[in-house]
């Protein structure tokens, strides 16, 4: 009998809904929501409302996508956290309610394991997929972490970041640029264009594999401010291209460099790479010749599977199933907490 397992994800302002089918994935949906653009970030009760609105279509979307009967549901599995509270509890809500009205088990899943997890989603049975262990380092508007993969219930945190995460420093420093939310995707198009040796920002000394990027993001505000003190009201316009071009590759060197010392401790022959940062393409092809050069394997996911998603939830959901590690229907969101 197949495992037919329903994926959840409304941690933050995507909402999404994935099948998966005894590992293959066969849909996966996303609804993302466009209001917040103007606020210049996620604005929480905005976004917990529009889940509410969202939430029945997509799933409903994804189920006929797959092609499959919500009476052949093995699990439902879920986003439990971390992320915001009003956003978890309409997923984690609908979940239980579905689960209820069907008479299937819940799976409550750690979205930063869903992210890592991510490497495992396959559309055709011959996809490749990690061997244990290896490093993930994964990178998003909220975390920067690096992680060790003994099994997809064995992780260690390595290193984390100590203040802000690197897709906030891509996303603050895109803001004090005048450009749109969310900022890394602009920073990613414009330094294609840029001199990425023409700024110097000031990188972290911090000991061990954690991370640090808030002297980074000051750094890069202090150049901007002088220019303008020293009479240049048009420095940014002048100069949009190559100061993204400088700042991804200090933010790319920064998160490398950590990296390397990470492989170097450990050992391993494998590198992953996942959450939202993962989708920049300096990122990418940095990650992609480190291991080139490193003679190592690397995993770098699609640019659908990097963002919020509901198919890491549910490949998560479904290795958990198979350990028949459920969720208890009194188990309550959490908005904060590491791998």
């Amino acid at each position: 009998m197949s495992t037919i397992i329903l994926g959840i994800e409304s941690s933050c302002d995507d909402t999404s809904a994935a099948v998966i089918k005894d590992g293959l994935l066969l849909s996966n949906v996303i609804a993302s929501q466009a209001v917040h653009a103007e606020y210049g970030g996620v604005v929480p009760e905005l976004a917990s409302r529009a889940h509410q609105q969202n939430i029945v279509p997509v799933v409903s979307a994804a189920l006929q996508r797959a092609g499959v009967d919500k009476r052949d549901l093995s699990a439902i599995a879920f986003t439990r956290g971390p992320g915001l509270l009003g956003s978890l509890l309409v997923g984690t809500s609908f979940a239980k309610g579905m689960s209820l009205g069907l008479r299937i088990p819940i799976v409550d899943v750690n979205h930063l394991h869903g992210h890592v997890l991510s490497h495992f989603i396959r559309k055709e049975e011959n996809d490749e997929v990690p061997e244990y262990p290896f490093i993930c380092l994964l990178v998003s508007g909220g975390n920067s972490q690096l992680i060790l993969v003994r099994n997809y219930n064995d992780m260690e945190i390595l290193g984390r970041t100590i203040d802000d995460a690197a897709g906030e420093a891509f996303d603050k420093c895109a803001k004090v640029m005048g450009l749109p939310y969310p900022g890394g995707p602009h920073i990613d198009r414009l330094a294609a264009e840029g001199d990425p040796k023409r700024f110097h920002f000031a990188k972290p000394h911090i000991p061990g594999l954690d991370y640090s990027f808030s002297g980074l993001k000051t750094s890069f505000l202090y150049t901007i401010r002088d220019a303008v003190k020293a009479g240049d009201p048009d420095f940014i316009k002048n100069n949009m291209a190559d100061l993204a071009a400088s700042l991804q590759v200090t933010i790319i060197d920064i998160l490398i460099d950590k990296l390397d010392k990470a492989v170097k401790q450990t050992g391993v022959k494998t590198v992953a790479i996942g959450g939202g940062v993962s989708a920049n393409s300096g990122f990418r092809e940095a990650v992609a010749r480190y291991c080139e050069r490193h003679h190592l394997k690397a995993f770098i996911p699609e640019r659908v599977f990097t963002t919020d998603n509901a198919a890491m939830v549910a490949i998560a959901g479904y290795y958990k199933y198979l350990d028949r590690q459920f969720c208890c229907y009194d188990s309550v969101p959490f908005a904060r907490v590491g791998v």
